[in-house]
């Protein structure tokens, strides 16, 4: 059945994964933009908090586990926690040092759950958790799991410095199979060795390092062309971005592809010389890469399929996190 491009546009506008991103702003613009003045970088809609460290960067980064997979599968949402932000800290070409978190959790065999799988995801991912803080009176229906991270940088990547012209490059790991049920997810993680893992991850710093690209973000629950479209907007530019040319697993359909959140996808923007140097480095590695579209000067983010085309968003009218670098 050919896909219908105007329905897959709009199904996209209206996907939780993405529309849940819109309050950032007013947060960003009270805690970060008139926030109190420190050594960081300026953040304009990056995975992690730059800190410049002697010949390099620290980097600090947080994410939180939606309630309802902590509720349905502890043990998956554990080892996720650990998953996002290793990912955060890789995605702008960093290594990650350690880890703490913060659970809430009333049910005994539900917090051992969820520490089994954050005990999991740091073996295979080789990055320890070396403290936090437990809650052990929550309410049974409302745990809570949020994990920071420490990581560090020779050179960066970053959300915000895609520049019209540059290919768009997607990379992700095809060998995997449906993820949790809570969630739409691809795990390209299970049934790997922590030696894989790790030099799977490995190719974004050295992509940081050998200077072949500039900016790159690892493919949230925004999916993947929702990932792809925060980075133009966190730019200030625009993509044309073809559904014709992402790889894909044949175990999986277009539209559940797009909107899985990947263990293992990366989208950057690279130059158009070094694209093919950037695409053998992941593919050395057992990654699945392709061009999937270019940067463009006029803040519009197209999608083409099958010689059609649709406007998905207009960044220069409407807001999908509301960060933008200024130009």
């Amino acid at each position: 059945m050919p896909l219908d491009l105007p329905e897959l546009v709009r199904s996209l506008r209206q996907y939780p994964g993405l529309s849940r991103k819109e309050p950032i702003a007013e947060v960003f613009k009270e805690l970060v933009l008139e926030g109190t003045p420190g050594p960081q970088l300026p953040n304009y809609g990056d995975d992690a908090a730059v800190i410049p460290d002697g010949d390099g960067y620290l980097l600090l980064a947080t994410d939180g586990i939606m309630t309802g997979l902590l509720i349905n599968e502890p043990y998956a949402a554990g080892k996720a926690s650990v998953m996002v932000v290793v990912n955060d800290i890789y995605s702008m070409g960093g290594r990650p040092l350690a880890m703490v978190n913060v659970m809430a959790s009333g049910v005994a065999e539900q917090r051992a759950q969820i520490v089994a799988g954050i005990k999991k995801g740091c073996r295979k991912l080789g990055v320890p958790m070396v403290g936090g803080h437990l809650h052990p009176d929550a309410d049974d229906e409302h745990p809570a799991l949020s994990v920071a991270i420490l990581g560090r940088a020779r050179s960066l990547l970053r959300s915000h410095l895609a520049e019209p012209g540059d290919d768009i490059i997607l990379a992700a790991d095809l060998r995997g199979r449906a993820g949790c049920q809570s969630v739409k997810s691809w795990d390209a993680n299970s049934g790997k060795t922590p030696e894989q893992l790790r030099r799977r991850l490995e190719v974004m710093p050295l992509i940081a390092e050998q200077g072949l690209a500039r900016a790159a973000k690892d493919v949230s629950n925004a999916g993947l062309i929702g990932t792809a479209a925060i980075m133009m907007e966190n730019s200030g530019v625009g993509a044309d971005l073809d559904l014709d040319a992402l790889p894909r697993p044949d175990s999986l359909g277009l539209e559940d592809w797009l909107f899985s959140f990947q263990s293992y996808g990366f989208v950057l923007a690279v130059r158009p010389e070094a694209g093919d140097q950037v695409i053998a480095m992941f593919e050395d590695r057992g990654v699945s890469a392709r061009r999937i579209g270019r940067v463009r000067s006029d803040r519009l983010v197209r999608l083409h399929h099958g010689g059609s085309q649709e406007l998905l968003f207009d960044l220069g009218r409407e807001v999908i996190t509301g960060i933008s670098r200024p130009r």
